[in-house]
């Protein structure tokens, strides 16, 4: 398992932690740099329109098939992707986020044909090349390409591991099942609201492969994401995730993001202790799943268990160092269980969550800070946009097992001007 030990271990964390403008707690999520590698997005060769997904998917795979690789620190999808079309300089990307190794590569897809080529970087010498192949394929076997990738990735920084051992991920043997998922994620990163359009894509490939976990989990997540942030019913939404979380499980427990989604799933259903169970089978079977650490951070305020909860989030922080907004939300509202007031409000004003429904606890940390105007203020900017929300329906919607942190988030609200 990779080891997260004290901070001060690892002068390549605190570059990629100083970004986020905040001083780091006591207790971080440092890890060794040695074996520590960021996939970049694959470039594209095919020049057809229709294509680009299907690169994006190869590199999502190889990330998490790496990801796997025990005692291997792999940066996370969400950050890497954030390099997609921009100039590449190795050596400062493995800098900003806190890397050894960069691999780089492309994809060519015509036809029944995939030609890939591929190159490990070792930036912390420089840049210097020190593995570079290239493979050509049947698109058939795009998979044994990704294991084939993976070994050789391993076998050039650490030499020969069995890293078959345990049970594997399934791979859906129709490849337009495989495409079509390939799509639904492409529109997830497009945004939350294109994501949720990909239910008929993710349904499609079930039609098409009925074992095929990864569909299921989509649809689990897009079901809770519908009914959370785009006012889609409370029922059935919430139990169409449940059954499609369960069932990705259910059809391949070996999947880590799979138990991480159910673990979203159910915290939301206020299920605390099953939530806990699978986000813990999940940081077991990768302790890379950033999601994972990033669930167990909100998890870990409902139970409040502040400081732990801050922890959790920096360390999702450190393998996933460009995040979604959501992310900045979870590590804000964990700070304020903390009773870092002042480091909540340099987290809740950042660019990537500002304006958005973590304003409400931007809000509470400036009332606990005395700055009541400033308070008062982002409370009447949030009910602009969430014209509809009241402490007592907020108290209602959340899972706090421990009443005493839930009181402080509503005394504090209460100080900001949010309505009753």
């Amino acid at each position: 398992m990779t080891n997260f030990s004290d901070i001060s271990a690892d002068p390549l964390y605190l570059t990629a932690l100083a970004s986020l403008g905040t001083n780091s707690s006591a207790k971080l999520t440092a890890t060794p740099t040695e074996n520590s590698i960021a996939v970049l997005p694959f470039v594209d060769m095919s020049g057809e329109a229709g294509h680009e997904h299907f690169t994006d998917g190869l590199t999502e795979d190889i990330i998490t098939d790496l990801s796997n690789v025990p005692g291997f620190f792999v940066i996370a999808r969400n950050s890497v992707f954030a390099y997609k079309g921009k100039p590449t300089d190795v050596r400062q990307i493995a800098h900003d986020l806190g890397v050894k190794y960069i691999l780089e590569g492309s994809a060519r897809r015509a036809g029944q044909r995939l030609r890939i080529n591929v190159q490990l970087i070792d930036a912390g010498e420089g840049g210097n090349h020190i593995w570079a192949e290239r493979f050509d394929r049947d698109l058939a076997d795009i998979f044994a390409v990704q294991d084939e990738v993976t070994q050789r990735i391993v076998e050039s920084i650490v030499g020969k591991l069995d890293i078959t051992q345990g049970a594997e991920r399934y791979r859906p043997s129709n490849l337009e099942a495989y495409d079509l998922c390939a799509r639904g994620r492409a529109e997830w990163r497009h945004s939350d609201e294109a994501g949720v359009t990909a239910n008929i894509l993710f349904k499609r490939a079930i039609e098409l492969e009925p074992k095929y976990a990864e569909p299921y989990r989509w649809l689990a997540y897009g079901e809770c994401m519908s009914w959370l942030h785009f006012n889609a019913p409370v029922h059935p939404a919430l139990e169409f995730a449940v059954a499609y979380g369960h069932k990705a499980v259910e059809l391949d427990p070996a999947d880590a993001a799979n138990h991480s989604v159910l673990g979203f799933v159910l915290l939301s259903e206020k299920k605390l202790d099953e939530a806990e169970v699978e986000l813990q089978v999940a940081l077991k079977l990768n302790p890379n799943q950033a999601d994972a650490w990033f669930i167990l951070s909100d998890l870990r305020v409902m139970e409040g268990k502040g400081l732990e909860a801050v922890e959790c989030s920096e360390k999702s922080i450190r393998l996933n160092p460009r995040p979604l907004g959501g992310y900045y939300w979870v590590y804000g509202q964990a700070l304020f269980a903390a009773g870092q007031y002042e480091a909540a409000v340099k987290i809740l004003q950042r660019d990537e969550t500002y304006r958005t429904g973590s304003r409400r606890i931007l809000a509470a940390a400036l009332a606990e800070l005395g700055r009541m105007e400033e308070a008062r203020e982002e409370a009447q900017m949030f009910m602009t946009t969430y014209p509809h929300f009241t402490i007592k329906n907020w108290i209602e919607s959340q899972s706090f097992r421990d009443f005493a942190m839930r009181n402080r988030f509503v005394e504090a609200y209460r100080k900001a001007g949010l309505p009753e």
